[in-house]
């Protein structure tokens, strides 16, 4: 079992990013070793029953890396952040069972390629499309990005505009959303509206996107403070050449440590500041 300092050797140098994104300086140990409050795990686009990959070889890997992961360092949830199945809706109740074994907390967004109607997506997974959670003082927005036959859209901006000045008075809020809602990718969508829906509210920490297989760094919206943090992918047949996730630590003091597991070695470390 890894404690602490086993960890942390061999480390790649990590990145300090204030909340308005330019880069400060190399982050020491004590990102690192300072307390944590909060921590949870994302990653993204499973593609279960993609002709020609091993998807379940692939779900096996990850259930291996990630409770390997936890057993030192334990997590609130976990988020597969969009493309559970890949296009078939009877696969959905069958990676449902699977998916649901990886942690106790497993929560799911609507991807391009989770070709179900809202009634299935409720029957699977006991919520709807568009889902709110409360852990402790944490909101967790999880947002529906796309139609039944696979057709992108943007964030549904009423419902949104809803919850996030229903939880104006939270520390922090988490937005998962699988399709990237700006148009910084070739997958991605220009999604105006909601860019500007999410620049009114400052305790929105961080936006985590899937669906871009080759995207796995922090893009910093303008005029934002908010990071959009991606995590490659943990099945499908493109995209990085690994399968990893990714952990988000809150501070106690506020600010954010995160890096993408690959799917053991801790990489891309980014630390940004409370301000």
């Amino acid at each position: 079992m890894m404690n602490r300092r086993a960890f942390l050797k061999g480390a790649s140098a990590a990145i300090v990013i204030s909340a308005c994104g330019k880069i400060v300086t190399a982050a020491a140990s004590r990102h690192f070793d300072s307390e944590t409050v909060f921590r949870f795990a994302v990653g993204s686009d499973w593609h279960y029953g993609e002709p020609k990959t091993q998807y379940d070889q692939y779900f096996q890997d990850l259930q291996s890396a990630f409770n390997q992961y936890q057993q030192t360092f334990p997590c609130e949830f976990f988020v597969l952040n969009g493309d559970i199945i890949h296009n078939n809706p009877d696969l959905l109740l069958p990676a449902a069972a699977k998916l649901k074994t990886l942690h106790p907390k497993l929560y799911v967004t609507h991807g391009n390629h989770d070709m179900v109607s809202g009634d299935a997506w409720q029957q699977a997974w006991g919520h709807p499309l568009n889902h709110d959670i409360v852990i402790g003082k944490q909101v967790i927005l999880l947002g529906d990005t796309a139609d039944d036959k696979g057709k992108y859209l943007c964030p549904d901006v009423e419902w949104f505009a809803r919850k996030l000045e229903q939880y104006k008075a939270a520390p922090n809020i988490f937005i998962f959303l699988h399709i990237t809602p700006v148009k910084w990718t070739d997958n991605g969508l220009d999604c105006t509206e909601f860019q500007s829906l999410i620049k009114k509210y400052p305790n929105i920490r961080a936006v985590f996107n899937g669906h871009d297989h080759d995207q796995d760094s922090v893009k910093m919206l303008t005029d934002s403070k908010i990071p959009f943090l991606f995590d490659g992918h943990v099945g499908g047949s493109w995209g990085v050449g690994y399968h990893g996730f990714r952990v988000v630590e809150l501070k106690k003091d506020g600010s954010l440590l995160s890096f993408i597991m690959n799917p053991l070695k801790r990489q891309d470390e980014r630390f940004f500041s409370k301000v």
